[in-house]
Parts: structure tokens; sequence; C-alpha cells
């Protein structure tokens, strides 16, 4: 049985994409290089890599392979700098232009729009896209609120804490006045101190 028909399309994992990147490219290599040896063949290959890494072969001098060819085609002249440099920048901005393009066109998606055109695989990527996104934002939300009750129960605890502390005090400095059976202004102060924090402290609660 012969081999199925592969699909070409942009690898999305990123550690796949380079192993193939790297297995084609020494292939591509290799195939250049035995042409040139078989067919006696003038070869000139220039690969960058995503991460603009250069590898290249040539059979003969590259310099004055790249000048045949540019001659073959009709290509300016290496002298004519500043029309290279004009052509390079056009395509530059061509370039982020259709990037800014595609960018805007997805967030128009994102936001329900334009979808008239897309096809049912391209709409079931969108709602894959858009349940990660909820999901993702439902999650902090609820590490949000999560948070915020833990930091009300600790205050809440510190309180209750505070309130005994000072029931306990209160509650000491009134035996002692039935005990002694004179109420002096300091204790009175202080009586007086620690009810109106029970009652701030209650109030907070």
């Amino acid at each position: 049985m012969g081999r199925g028909k592969v699909e070409l399309k942009r690898i999305e994992n990123s550690t796949s994409r380079q192993v193939t990147f790297s297995k084609r490219r020494n292939g591509l290599l290799k195939k250049a290089f035995e042409l040139s040896i078989l067919c006696d063949a003038e070869v000139c290959l220039l690969i960058f890599s995503p991460t603009a890494r250069l590898y290249q072969f040539a059979s003969h001098e590259m310099d004055r392979t790249i000048a045949r060819y540019r001659g073959e085609v009709g290509l300016i002249g290496s002298t004519d700098l500043s029309t290279r440099s004009f052509e390079f920048w056009r395509n530059e901005t061509e370039e982020l232009k259709r990037a800014i393009e595609s960018l805007e066109t997805r967030i128009k998606h994102f936001s329900g729009e334009d979808i008239t055109t897309l096809g049912m695989k391209e709409l079931k990527q969108l709602e894959r896209q858009l349940k990660t996104g909820v999901e993702r934002i439902r999650s902090k939300k609820r590490r949000i609120i999560s948070e915020h009750i833990n930091l009300m129960k600790r205050k809440h605890k510190e309180l209750q804490e505070e309130n005994a502390y000072l029931q306990k005090k209160l509650t000491e400095l009134q035996d002692a006045n039935i005990n002694s059976g004179i109420l002096g202004s300091n204790a009175c102060n202080a009586l007086n101190y620690i009810q109106s924090r029970m009652v701030y402290d209650a109030a907070d609660g």
C-alpha cells in the first residue's frame, strides 16, 4: 500500500516543528550535494531557520552562483543599495500590514463579528479557544474570591480573639471593683475604653 497524502500545514507544536526542520534541512542539503555530484550541476542552497540561523550549501563559489542567478533573472546590481533597501522595507511594511489585518480579524472573530465566512472547522476551533479563555477567566475569579474570603476569615478571627481578650480584662476589672467596693478614676477610664473597643469590634464583625 502506498503512503497516504500528507496535508502540508504549519506544525503547531514547537518541539515537533524544530525536529522536523532539522531532519528535512539535512535531507535537503544532502539532496543538493548529490545533485551537484551526480549531474555536474551548479547548486546553491540557502536556508534560514525560524530563529534566523543560516544554513547553506554551494557546489561552487557562493557569490559567483548568486551573481549568475541575478544576471539570469535580470535583478538589480549589487551596487544599487538604495533601491534594494527601499524594496526590503516596502516588503517589510506589507508584511506588517498583513499581520495587523490578521490580528484584527481574529479579534473580531473572538467578539462574534465577521464570522459568516468561517467554515465549520474554523468555527469549532474558535469555540474551543473561547471556552479555554472563559475557563481561565472563571478560574482567576474563583481564586480572587477565595483569597478575599480567607482574608476576611483571618480578620474575623483576629477580631474575635481581641474581643475575647477585652472581655477577660473587663471581667477582671469588674471583679476587682466589686471586691474593693471603690471605683477609681483610672479604673473607670480603663473600663470605658474596653467597653468602647468591644462595641467597635462588634460593629466591625
